[in-house]
């Protein structure tokens, strides 16, 4: 007599609800504030793009793209995906949009979700936030540098003590 049963969300999939959504906002404005402050803009990307667009950009033949991506085709039977991550979307704004031929360099954020299909895990899901950030029109090693301080102050910033960072290299077993 209750009426039925209610619909669960998606396996890999959750809600976020009060107080975490409160904490959710906090922590995308405290990212706006320091992000502002080195000159970074932020950007809002759409959440499905061409499926092309990240076998482009990860590689054909990376677990991602062969195995993790959500894709699948439009009515007129184009490939789109649910962006898996954020840089290639940003990379192909940049280009498309004529932003590379204004002022340089050109410093962008994102947050927002993403898409994985990954075996779910405990604290591990299909859709996930990611905060990023992509600089172009710099080649010098600084930006990098200075991404890395900005990326202290932000977590200092939400409460984060003493964060380390650990740098290495791909390829380079040192």
């Amino acid at each position: 007599m209750g009426g039925p049963a209610p619909i669960a969300a998606v396996k890999g999939f959750r809600d976020v609800l009060p107080p975490e959504s409160r904490l959710w906002q906090q922590l995308e404005a405290t990212a706006a504030e320091v992000f502002a402050r080195y000159d970074f803009q932020p950007i809002a990307l759409p959440l499905l793009e061409r499926a092309e667009l990240f076998g482009r950009s990860l590689g054909e033949g990376t677990d991602v793209v062969e195995k993790e991506m959500y894709t699948f085709a439009d009515r007129d039977e184009t490939l789109l995906t649910l962006r898996p991550e954020a840089t290639a979307s940003t990379v192909r704004a940049y280009l498309a949009s004529g932003l590379g031929a204004q002022k340089q360099p050109a410093r962008y954020w994102y947050a927002g979700p993403m898409f994985r299909r990954e075996r779910p895990q405990r604290g591990r899901y299909r859709q996930f936030h990611q905060f990023g950030v992509e600089a172009f029109g710099q080649a010098e090693p600084l930006v990098d540098a200075e991404v890395l301080v900005m990326l202290t102050r932000f977590l200092e910033r939400i409460g984060v003590r003493e964060p380390q960072l650990e740098l290495s290299s791909l390829g380079d077993p040192a």
